[in-house]
């Protein structure tokens, strides 16, 4: 009888399984977004989105490298040094950006250490993984500090540093003692108290970007720098600002600089609606107005969410096609031939949908301006984050 050769089997490495999971966990990415966010307030200015990406992308990466035999390599940190010279950039100080860094780290490994009991693994296998963990996020605070210089010195951090207190005191209102010994006189940067500037709020974060914007409302006669984590300015005359795509950068008319504190305030607004509607590139306040007004009042939106579309489960992939629906139909001006082919539908199957949801809610035909803003708001606010 001829023998059958043993085909050894290979045990699943539960190590490997835990940080396999770790890196696909976006409730992780959530939890250590928020205990560095927690942690440093300044930190914490830098916007939302683009450090819930970054976190990501270093979980992904640290995770990889853990995976993958041998010590990480310098490409292994692309992304760590990236996201320190973005906070250079955005005029997040180096010892906050390092606290949210150091509170994400320890929350990574908090979580690690949980997970790992849970699964039974040996004290000695998670502790030689913890280990690996902690020598990668040491590497990685370094090559988020060296990112952090290098964007500094390439942003002129001296000169610089004057136009984000000038700034400061313009348009957020903030008082400080010896304002003309701090360098920040108006005068110094060509604003004079009888001008009138364009105010401007961008979402530009890559400091070659942030460096070519700064410089060209420089040559305006302008200025500009990070303002609570978003770059910002005022200048008499706007530069060239097709080449930001796909960042945004949103300006309003000229105003006088006692009026700079509260262009700035809409601006900042108007910024995230134009950012909600999917726009890139510049942006005037008047092209999103109707969305920035109706973003300042989250609490009436709630109110009108609630009362008129009560009977709707934002769980129900129909009722979410109705919703939808609906508000093609408003955004193109209640013409069912334009709202069928916008959604590549049969006009029958609009009429249908529409009709549904009139049963449902009482939406309703022929509405007048005000009736329309109010369905558009509620549905749109339906459709979005609770």
């Amino acid at each position: 009888m001829r023998t059958l050769p043993v085909v050894a089997r290979t045990q699943p490495d539960p190590l490997a399984a835990l940080v396999h999971g770790l890196a696909d966990d976006a409730r992780l990415v959530d939890d250590v977004v928020a205990a560095a966010r927690a942690q440093s307030p300044e930190a914490a200015r830098l916007p939302k989105a683009e450090s819930r990406r970054y976190v990501a992308a270093l979980i992904r990466a640290g995770c990889a490298t853990f995976l993958r035999p041998g010590e990480p390599a310098g490409e292994d940190f692309a992304e760590a040094a990236r996201f320190g010279a973005e906070g250079a950039a955005l005029g997040v100080p180096m010892a906050a950006l390092l606290s949210g860094v150091h509170a994400g780290r320890s929350r990574i490994l908090e979580i690690a250490i949980a997970r790992g009991r849970t699964a039974g693994l040996p004290d000695h296998v998670l502790l030689q993984g913890l280990l690996r963990l902690d020598r990668y996020g040491s590497a990685l605070e370094r090559h988020v500090l060296d990112g952090y210089r290098t964007a500094e010195r390439q942003l002129d951090s001296d000169r610089r540093a004057a136009r984000v207190r000038l700034l400061r005191h313009l348009l957020l209102g903030e008082k400080s003692d010896g304002v003309e010994s701090d360098g920040v006189d108006p005068a110094r940067f060509g604003l004079t108290p009888g001008g009138r500037y364009h105010c401007a709020v961008s979402d530009v974060a890559e400091p070659g970007r942030v460096r070519e914007l700064e410089q060209a409302f420089a040559r305006c006669g302008g200025i500009l720098g990070p303002v609570r984590g978003r770059l910002c300015g005022l200048t008499p005359r706007l530069p060239e600002l097709t080449t930001v795509a796909p960042a945004v950068v949103v300006t309003t008319p000229p105003v006088p600089l006692e009026k700079a504190t509260e262009a700035h305030r809409l601006a900042r607004l108007a910024l995230h609606a134009a950012r909600a509607r999917g726009v890139t590139g510049p942006c005037e306040v008047t092209e999103v107005a109707g969305e920035t007004a109706l973003a300042a009042q989250p609490m009436l939106a709630g109110f009108l969410r609630h009362g008129l579309l009560a009977a709707l489960d934002p769980a129900d992939d129909f009722h979410r096609e109705l919703a939808g629906t609906a508000l093609a139909y408003l955004d193109h001006g209640q013409r069912l031939d334009l709202t069928a082919s916008a959604l590549h539908l049969h006009p029958n199957t609009v009429r249908y949908r529409l009709r549904r949801l009139r049963e449902l809610t009482g939406f309703g035909e022929r509405l007048t301006v005000l009736e329309t803003v109010r369905w558009w708001w509620a549905l749109h606010t339906w459709r979005g984050p609770v």
